[in-house]
């Protein structure tokens, strides 16, 4: 029996439970390049794929291969990690007009990236930052998104990231600021469920807190993460399993949400592909 109890309006299709394309796992994913050579491949019950928009944005070669590959067998969602949208530096559009092509090719479900900035004065800082959450953070966003959306042709998707530190600033709170900037953009949200997890533990507040002011017609996506728990702090590392009160704060934003399509990531220590898809089966077994 299902544990959700309403089935509020999706912003768009649900595609069920996935993975991110990793390289490690390509063989696992995607089988081998000539099925001939190995007719004892199984394709695995995975549903859809996120692939890291950055590490596909060139004109050939071997990413892309694989990610077209990876297209013909899955839905794909294309996810970025450098778009700065809080950057105080103009939007990149060399970045925004590679991205463009890769959409054009790949034909992705959706397309979301990071509300923080990664970088400026040009200078990519290789990690997602965060924001003051005050009236003029989101009067830049808002400004930005728009640009951006209307260069793309689409919707953005934008994640809730991990923090470690707040503003004295501040005006409002993150889940506040998260949801405001979702209306006023007219873009949709990517719940991350671990790194609501993880500044919850950092900062104090209560994660239902922060669920319950999400507007539900906006979540697009979900993700669950591992994390690494120093005790006093939590550092958003994607290096181990999900751990149950991630798990459970998931079951609650499903039960808010409705079937909104979910996954896993995993970027380091990767374990035994077996390992991970009992993961994402335990995850689906939740809500069935």
């Amino acid at each position: 029996m299902s544990l959700v109890s309403s089935t509020p309006a999706l912003p768009v299709e649900s595609l069920g439970f996935g993975l991110g394309l990793r390289t490690v796992y390509y063989p696992d994913m995607l089988g081998p390049v000539e099925l001939e050579r190995r007719s004892d491949w199984v394709k695995p019950k995975v549903d859809w794929l996120e692939a890291i928009s950055d590490n596909y944005m060139v004109a050939g070669g071997a990413p892309l291969f694989h990610l077209m590959r990876a297209r013909e067998q899955y839905p794909i969602a294309l996810h970025g990690v450098s778009l700065s949208i809080g950057s105080t530096d103009p939007l990149d559009f060399d970045y925004l007009a590679k991205l463009k092509n890769l959409i054009a090719r790949v034909e992705p479900a959706w397309v979301s990236d990071h509300i923080c900035w990664t970088g400026v004065h040009g200078l990519n800082l290789h990690d997602l930052l965060p924001l003051p959450y005050t009236t003029e953070t989101l009067d830049h966003l808002v400004a930005r998104i728009s640009r951006v959306q209307d260069y793309l042709g689409r919707q953005l998707v934008l994640e809730n990231v991990s923090s470690y530190v707040t503003f004295a600033k501040d005006e409002m709170s993150e889940w506040e600021f998260v949801a405001e900037l979702a209306r006023r953009s007219d873009s949709l949200i990517l719940l991350d469920v671990n790194n609501i997890y993880v500044s919850s533990r950092n900062h104090g507040f209560d994660p239902m807190t922060y669920l319950a002011a999400m507007p539900a017609g906006r979540i697009a996506q979900m993700h669950l993460a591992g994390h690494t728990d120093y005790g006093d702090h939590v550092i958003d590392t994607h290096d181990h399993a999900v751990c149950d009160p991630v798990f459970d704060l998931f079951l609650a934003a499903r039960n808010m949400f409705g079937p909104v399509s979910s996954m896993i990531e995993r970027d380091d220590h990767f374990p035994p592909f077996g390992e991970l898809m009992a993961e994402l089966d335990h995850m689906r077994a939740l809500v069935s």
